[in-house]
């Protein structure tokens, strides 16, 4: 089969020429380069678009190592861009306290808390409701590894269940919660009012941004993997938790591809060539409707703006390995070789020709 033909284009100009698009998710397993695939989506939207933010919910934030610059919980302009911009928060520390306030502090804070995810789904809300304020035309998240942002995505009905239990409790207890907080230092008959009115709030702007990322049209995810068994096998579980989540995908980047691009003497390198095709067959074969992206394994890193740039060529077009590459003086000295190659030839034929003329 002809995969050039059968199959979509080996690029993201898919993402770029939707116009519609204001979340782009970038996901995978750990270790699989999502920052630097997520840095440089976000340097060829800023081309595009009127203006671009890339935030980092991982914990293990890398935007400020791929970039070389220092990044915060305040969107900062990267530098040489002039609509490009950058942030670094972590849903679980964005607020200690998310629930709690002047006047909702003490034992109903507490027990809201309480509830499983519900402090890492209103610190996800309030970074929403922080992001729909500002003015950007495409938001990128570069995101934890695989488990973190599937929990990311279930935050919607995390809240759902925490404010429906909370309710619960209100209905059943009615003033003793209220009593119980004045016992425990809550100090305020109108705090449980007042953290209920913030849960709702919370819930409601996590609603109305589920129902954005729901919508083909404004979000896609993309993943990025390399041709491994774990990859391949984390990637498939997360293209079907895309699919329950109803969020729309159809965009993989395979990275670290070792391309044979010329005679290549090591065992292992043709070993780890074999192994790699193995599973790129897999994803073509499983993925047959996306467009996939293939990258090449590098020998440096690709650190800094002008190496994020000169890399986003093989996302544009695909890689196309040539025989001769390298430069200049590499190629001059090939073509030294080659002239003294030629050199010995014509000295050969010139001897066997005045072998002969002697007989």
């Amino acid at each position: 089969m002809d995969l050039n033909q059968e199959l979509p284009e080996g690029t993201v100009q898919n993402v770029l020429d939707q116009d519609t698009l204001k979340w782009v998710f970038v996901g995978g397993k750990g270790g699989v380069g999502k920052t630097t695939c997520s840095s440089i989506l976000a340097i060829l939207l800023a081309r595009v678009r009127p203006s671009v933010l890339i935030i980092s919910t991982d914990p293990a934030h890398n935007l400020s190592d791929a970039f070389q610059q220092r990044f915060t919980k305040t969107p900062t302009l990267v530098n040489g861009f002039p609509n490009l911009y950058a942030m670094e928060v972590d849903p679980n520390m964005e607020n200690d306290d998310p629930l709690g306030s002047d006047n909702t502090d003490g034992f109903l804070s507490d027990l809201a808390n309480a509830i499983p995810g519900i402090d890492e789904a209103m610190s996800f809300a309030e970074m929403l409701k922080l992001v729909q304020t500002m003015d950007y035309s495409v938001i990128v998240f570069d995101t934890a590894p695989t488990g973190h942002t599937l929990r990311l995505l279930q935050f919607p009905s995390t809240l759902e269940k925490g404010l429906d239990k909370m309710m619960s409790l209100k209905n059943k207890f009615g003033g003793l919660l209220s009593q119980m907080t004045r016992l425990l230092g809550g100090g305020d008959e109108f705090a449980e009012d007042a953290m209920f009115g913030k849960l709702e709030g919370m819930k409601d702007v996590i609603e109305q941004v589920n129902k954005q990322f729901k919508d083909p049209d404004l979000t896609t995810f993309i993943c990025v993997c390399i041709p491994e068994f774990l990859s391949l096998y984390e990637t498939e579980r997360l293209v079907q938790e895309l699919t329950k989540f109803e969020i729309d995908t159809h965009n993989i980047i395979i990275n670290q591809v070792i391309f044979d691009e010329e005679a290549v003497e090591s065992k292992l390198l043709k070993a780890r060539m074999r192994m790699q095709q193995k599973y790129l067959d897999q994803f073509y074969m499983l993925y047959d409707d996306f467009h996939i992206t293939k990258l090449p394994l590098l020998p440096q890193e690709v650190c800094g703006v002008e190496s994020l740039k000169a890399f986003s060529s093989n996302f544009l077009s695909p890689y196309q390995p040539s025989i001769v590459r390298g430069t200049i003086e590499e190629l001059e000295q090939r073509i030294l070789i080659l002239k003294e190659e030629l050199k010995n030839a014509e000295t050969e034929l010139e001897r066997l020709g005045k072998g002969k003329q002697k007989v």
